[in-house]
Formats: C-alpha cells, structure tokens, sequence
C-alpha cells in the first residue's frame, strides 16, 4: 500500500462522477459526495497489487501509521481519500475497496479520532492547505507483513526515460514563424490562448484527471465506446458506430503514409524482455510496461511497432541508393501501463491503435528534409480531421545550435507560433522532436502528431545501410505518427465539440467520418417502402427512421445523433420532386437528389468510405447504452 499523509489547515473535496469501479465502493449516501473539513489530517492512500496476499495486515500497518503520526502532529481529525494515482500497480477493486473499508473501521475505534472518509472509485475534485511544519507531509510504502519501510515485491520496473524526465529541466521558448524568438515566459499570450494553455500544462501542470472529462459522456450518448469492468483500466469496448469511426480514420492515415511511400509490414506483439538491445532500448523510452509470461521467460507488450521494425531494418540489405527507407505499421493492439490515475476515457489509455512509421536516413541532411516533410503530412492530417493543435518542438541544444536554420524552415512550415523546449542534456534517443500537441476543456494537452529523429538506435539493433565506397553504415531513425494513437483522435474530435456545446453551437463529425452521413425521415409508415427505395440510391451510409414517430420526433433524434444530412420525404419527395435536405449546419434546402449526390462527393472527396455497420430500419437497431 501507498500512504501519503499531510496535515492541512483545511480539505474539501466533491464528487464529480461515477469511475468504471464505483460499484465496488457502494452507492453514495446522502451527504457522501461531499465534505469539508479543517485542522486535518489527509491521508491518501492506493492498495496494491502485492497488499492482496493479506489486506487485513496492510490496512492494520495503515491504521497503525495514521493514528501514529495524527499523535504527532496533534490532529484530531483524520480524512482518508482513496487516491489510486500514488501507484501504477493497483490491487482489485473489490481488495481495494475491503481495504479502505477496514482502515477506516480501526480508526473509527480510536475515540481521539474524528474520522472521515472520501467515497472509493468516484472521480472527485479537492482542495487542500498543508501546513509548513516539518512533519507536515509523509510517505510510506507498507506491505503484508512489513515494518513501512519496503517495496512491494512485484512493483512494476521503471525505465531510466521515466526517472528522468521526473528530473528534466529545460529552456522554454516561443518561435514565430519568421524564426525570431523570446523566452516563453516573456511571450504575450494575449492572442493565443492554446499556446498558453500548452506552456502552462508542460512547465506545471500535472497528467491525473480530476475530473471526467466531457468526451466521456459524448463517446457514450453516441454509442462510439465505452469502458469495460471485465478488462483492466483503459482497456474500452467499441460499439458498430465507433468501430466505423475508428476504422475510417486507420485507413485514412495508413493511406496517407504508404501514398508518401511507406512500406507496410505485420511485427508481433510481444518482445523477450532479456533481449539485449530491447531492454536497453526499454531503459531510454518514458512508458512503463504490461509483462506476461511464457514457458518461464518475461515478455512485454510492445508500446508502439518500434522493436518489430527494428528487427526487420537489421535484416534488410540496404543501398544509399535505396535511401530514406520507410516502413509503416497500424498496430491495432499496442500497450501502456499508465498510471491508474492518468486513465480517463479515451484521451489516455492502457490498450490503443497506434499507426507507426519508421524511416532510414542517410545523414542529418536528409533526415532535416524528411522532418519538414513530415511535418506538413501532419498538418493535413489534423486539418483532415478537423482538430486544433498547438505545435510544440523539442531540441538537444547541441543539436539545435549545430544546424543553424533548421528551426527556422520548421516555423515557416508551421506558419504560426511554437512553444519549444531546450534540453542541456539528452535523455532521451532522440535529438529533435515535433508534436501536435491537442488541449482539451480541462487544459490538459495530448499529443497527436509526433516527428523525431533518432541518434541511438540503428546502433544499438545493428543496423546498418551500404555506403557508395561499399562501406557498411548506421544511418539515422525517423519516428513519426502522423496521427498518433487513433483512440486519441477520437478524444480530441470529441472534445472539440464539447467546447462548441459549450460556446452554444452544434457538436458534428465531418461528413466522411459520420457513422451516418443521411438519414431519411419518412412522414408516416405510408412512405416507409418510398424512403428505402430512396436509401437505395444514395451510395453513402444512410438509414431510415420507420419508427412510429412524428416527423419532428424524427428530426430531433437526427439531430442528438449529429446525423449530418437528414431528408423529409412525403408524397412529393417520392414521385420526383425536389428533395428537402436539411444539414445539422446550415439553412434546409430543396435540391434534386443529383445535385444532393454531387454535394456529399465534394464533402467527402479524398477521404476512405466504408459502408455502414448498422441495421438500415432504425426499429430493427438495437440500443447499446441505456
């Protein structure tokens, strides 16, 4: 177990929704959802993995702990706040909640104790005044059958990226297109709000979600997905509609990187985690790892198409001639353990699609081309997709200060400004990086986009290009995800029309990515034959409403389902009259249905099209969320 204890002048905390696990924690009385309380003791606590052995022993040693250090600090009142994200290796919900359960119990039995307690498995937002005294914060990690002091046996390993980026201190700076700069502390932000919010959350702010944000419940009024109680944290269901949405987009972005000239290739999933180059590689990448185990040996679940592709770059023959080399893989399983904490929704997840390139160059001269180059395949990515992002790039000084110039051709690329990061030290295998960075309605950033180039890992993985004296070389590595994760995508589309909903205009989905891009309203069951004969004619994903419904009935749910086009078909409709189209954005229109066909083929012209996944007849459709 984790224990974090700190003596407060005051703590408030209130429930703002439900998480995936809030069963295991009961249903929230009267009064429950929310408290106040002073001259406190918060002691936050995460049960692990490793307390499921004994529970009982661990929750004792927690009571134990907090009664000890109330006694010092002279409090009289304790508050104990389930707080999972002190630990990336939680215990089963239904451990977990025994166990809060039980510490609370054996304080309670201390008539010096005013004790309260924080629901189990709601997502809650607090405040908190800790006290400067000396003793004022205190950590500990306890374990079945220990003194305070240990770590949990099967604590999960952490790569060195990951310790070090706890400790990276860098340069920020704001660029302007024509290649000038300030400090970004110095930057006026006035103008550009997104650019503020970036360099906020970068230099302050912190990846635990507090709250649920509001793409939560759009992916589930849309019936795009889900979470699952069956799987571990972060790993979702897709419903038929959110598959269609999901699957639009992966074809889309593999399009695009094999029309720039990737090779596509299928790697495993999984990597031997004694391999030398790989557990090496493990240390210098910030993601911490799911293992499983076969035939004794411990295997990790690749985080990205890297270790695959790198196998394949070692065993290619490859010419200067033949350079750069790109190869391109969509991993529809890739995995993270990120922090319990850190998961919400689809914004960040434990399991995710990921579409990878990887591309050899010869020198920095030409991996310098192919970033630009990149770059602008991400812009049109984003603008495909319809999504605001602020650019971020990241530079080794030395790197920076030895290719003069180069910053300069990116911001003029970008045509806007970009916050940019200065490291003193590489801690990382890379040198440069640019991302495409999304900032939702909580001010957390997500990044989509990413290009990097790669000064360590042809080295380590042995592989090597044929120079023109016949020479063998290491060339250098791009990493680039136009995209990045696909699921992520999704988040930031959603959340993009949070943020319209909030400024009172309507949430849609570009016409290529709508599930249903035209629903057909006939005006009773008469024209219900007419309205399917229509649908027949329309070679777009389209379906009819033949519910029992009046018209305006039928014209709202279009309208909650962000449907993009609906037709209202009656007699005159069907015997060949002008069609009456009304758009989720814009003024209804009497058009032919020629000049309505020549409309969607503008809206959605050089974009993947895939057929619809769900029944025609809306009566014949089932309901996934209630």
């Amino acid at each position: 177990m984790r224990l974090m204890m700190i003596h407060a002048n005051r703590f408030s905390f209130e429930v703002t929704d439900k998480t995936s696990v809030s069963g295991f924690g009961g249903e929230l009385h009267p009064g429950e959802d929310r408290d106040r309380v002073e001259e406190v003791l918060v002691a936050f606590l995460a049960v692990e993995k490793g307390d499921e052995s004994n529970v009982h022993d661990v929750a004792g040693q927690a009571a134990e702990q907090i009664r000890a250090t109330a006694a010092k600090v002279g409090a009289e009142r304790v508050m104990v706040y389930p707080y999972a994200h002190l630990s990336s290796d939680l215990a089963k919900p239904r451990t977990a909640a025994e166990a809060v359960d039980h510490v609370v119990g054996l304080l309670r039995a201390d008539a010096a104790l005013e004790v309260h307690r924080a629901p189990f498995g709601y997502y809650k937002a607090f405040d908190i005044s800790c006290k400067g005294h000396p003793l004022s914060e205190l950590a500990v990690t306890l374990v079945p059958g220990g003194s305070g002091k240990a770590a949990p046996k099967d604590a999960a390993p952490e790569s060195k990226a990951l310790a070090a980026e706890r400790t990276l201190r860098a340069e920020w700076r704001v660029y302007q297109p024509d290649g000038s700069f300030v400090p970004a502390d110095k930057f006026e932000f006035t103008a550009h709000p997104g650019l503020k919010d970036l360099f906020a959350y970068e230099r302050e702010g912190t990846r635990l979600v507090e709250e649920a944000p509001p793409h939560i419940k759009l992916m589930r009024a849309q019936e795009l997905a889900d979470y699952e109680p069956a799987s571990d944290t972060g790993n979702l269901r897709w419903y038929p509609k959110g598959l269609l949405v999901k699957r639009l987009l992966e074809q889309h972005v593999t399009r695009m990187a094999v029309d720039y000239g990737a090779m596509e290739v299928e790697t495993p999933i999984m990597y031997d985690y004694g391999h030398p180059a790989l557990s090496k590689y493990l240390q210098r990448f910030p993601a911490r790892q799911y293992v499983v185990i076969s035939d004794e040996k411990e295997f990790f679940l690749r985080f990205a198409a890297c270790f695959g592709q790198y196998m394949i770059q070692r065993d290619m023959v490859t010419s200067y001639r033949d350079l750069p080399v790109r190869l391109y893989e969509l991993t529809h399983y890739s995995f993270r353990r990120e922090q319990s904490g850190e998961v919400a929704g689809l914004r960040r997840l434990r399991a995710f699609t990921m579409p990878d390139m990887h591309t050899l160059v010869r020198n920095t001269a030409m991996a310098k081309e192919e970033f630009v180059r990149q770059v602008l395949l991400c812009l049109r990515w984003l603008d495909d997709i319809g999504v605001e992002c602020i650019p971020a790039i990241r530079f080794v000084r030395s790197f920076l200060d030895e290719n003069p110039g180069f910053i300069e051709e990116i911001m003029k690329t970008l045509g806007r400004p970009a916050l940019v990061e200065v490291w003193d030290q590489r801690f990382f295998y890379f040198v440069a990086k640019f991302e495409m960075n999304f900032v939702d309605t909580a001010k957390k950033a997500a990044c989509l986009s990413t290009v990097q180039i790669d000064v360590e890992n042809t080295e380590r993985f042995g592989i090597k290009y044929v120079e023109e004296d016949g020479t063998k070389q290491h060339p250098l590595l791009m990493h680039t995800s136009v995209s990045g994760s696909v699921d992520r995508n999704v988040y930031a589309i959603l959340e993009m029309q949070a943020m319209r909903m909030a400024r009172g205009e309507k949430a849609f989905l570009p016409v290529w990515l709508a599930p249903i891009q035209v629903r057909v309203l006939p005006v009773s069951e008469l024209y219900v034959e007419g309205a399917l004969s229509l649908a027949d004619r329309i070679p777009y994903r389209v379906d009819v409403d033949d519910r029992d419904f009046k018209v305006g009935k039928k014209i709202r749910e279009s309208e909650k389902e962000w449907v993009p086009y609906a037709l209202v078909v009656g007699e005159k409709e069907l015997s060949g009259g002008a069609l009456t189209v009304r758009p989720r954005l814009g003024e209804q229109a009497e058009m032919s249905l020629d000049a309505f066909l020549e409309r969607l083929a503008t809206e959605t012209a050089g974009k993947p099209s895939l057929p619809s996944n769900t029944a025609r007849l809306l009566s014949r459709r089932p309901i996934f969320v209630g």
